[in-house]
């Protein structure tokens, strides 16, 4: 028996660029999720009182992080509310990852502010949030998350690449999915930006212009995270740590910088595809679905290409899938929570066990 489920996804990444709004259609047949159409969305910009508040969220007392987590729950919950009414939908339930302000798996921190239960008040919708911390609570890295959501809908692609404020990916390997954060993205190259007035690096033209400052890549290249197995998972207090501390050392133009640190990435990614390509698909043609903000960067994503094996081809999909992809998939977890299906993999966390995961606010009622 077929069934179909209207469901908001919210999806607010670590490169601040907005509240990612995704109002999607599931087909699920039996057990399974066997379709999606993506109905409408929308990116809502931070207002500059909130990002200002968010980009130093990290150095925050407790009683600041509540409050924080109060007004962005009300911010996020009146922008929900208005894009319901814009656009004239009545879905059944809301799936909200917040906005990640740490995350320290092996101390078993983790948190993601905007509060759920203040979401719900506001839209009257139930909303499944907090989809980290049952994963951490055993033993997981409780990231990445979305590798659930690329096995059930990208199953015609042997990787799955994120360019989002982290690079991580996610592949099957003898049908056991596995995933893993694989380096700093555009957290470092919009950081780069911001020093030459622009939000970002359209097309990645200023990394276009520079040249290699070999020391820095030399320095980036010994970064030990890279020699650890996988599963593996990076926050932004270890992209400050690792990576933008790194780069305050170095007094080179900007271009320079920005060159280095695209090559860095391109380097890093395809080692990755590479290996993995070589050790488990062998000689067959591998396709990568490459999504997030990074796949507009044709610099990043030409430099990457060169270096891959002639079978491995990168896929940029169009723009809805692009931008909206995690806010897709968060909706679909939040659809698998609700049901009491599994949502988070122990072969991509490294937790006790898959969990359905996520808390509840407000009453669910949907057709089992």
């Amino acid at each position: 028996m077929q069934q179909k489920y209207i469901v908001i996804g919210l999806m607010s990444g670590t490169s601040l660029d907005g509240l990612d709004i995704a109002c999607c259609e599931f087909i699920k047949t039996g057990d399974s999720v066997t379709g999606y159409n993506i109905i409408n969305t929308e990116t809502k910009t931070y207002p500059d009182y909130l990002k200002k508040r968010l980009e130093q969220a990290i150095n925050f007392s407790k009683d600041e992080l509540e409050r924080l987590d109060t007004d962005l729950g009300n911010w996020m919950g009146e922008a929900t509310a208005a894009f319901l009414s814009t656009h004239h939908l009545k879905p059944e339930l809301i799936a909200s990852h917040g906005h990640t302000v740490f995350h320290k798996p092996a101390q078993k921190l983790t948190m993601q502010i905007g509060n759920g239960i203040i979401i719900y008040k506001i839209t009257g919708l139930p909303v499944v949030y907090d989809f980290r911390t049952l994963d951490i609570e055993l033993g997981g890295q409780g990231a990445p998350l979305v590798p659930v959501g690329d096995q059930m809908l990208f199953k015609d692609y042997e990787f799955c690449l994120n360019l989002g404020g982290i690079a991580n990916v996610s592949f099957s390997e003898n049908g056991v999915r596995k995933a893993f954060d694989i380096c700093a993205c555009n957290i470092v190259f919009n950081h780069l930006a911001s020093q030459k007035g622009k939000t970002y690096d359209e097309n990645g033209y200023i990394a276009a212009s520079g040249k290699p400052v070999l020391l820095f890549e030399e320095a980036l290249a010994a970064i030990d995270y890279y020699k650890m197995p996988y599963p593996k998972s990076i926050g932004r207090e270890w992209v400050d740590e690792e990576v933008l501390h790194l780069l305050s050392a170095y007094k080179e133009p900007t271009e320079n910088l920005m060159h280095t640190y695209a090559l860095h990435v391109a380097d890093v990614i395809a080692n990755v595809f590479n290996s993995i390509a070589k050790n488990v698909f062998a000689c067959k043609r591998c396709r990568v679905l490459v999504t997030g903000g990074g796949a507009y960067n044709k610099h990043l994503i030409d430099e990457t290409q060169k270096r891959c094996f002639e079978n491995i081809e990168l896929v940029v999909p169009d723009k809805s899938l692009v931008d909206y992809k995690e806010a897709l998939i968060f909706g679909l977890m939040g659809l698998l929570r609700v049901h009491n299906q599994v949502n988070c993999l122990k072969s991509v966390t490294g937790a006790q066990r898959d969990t359905s995961s996520g808390r509840i606010a407000g009453s669910v009622v949907l057709s089992l």
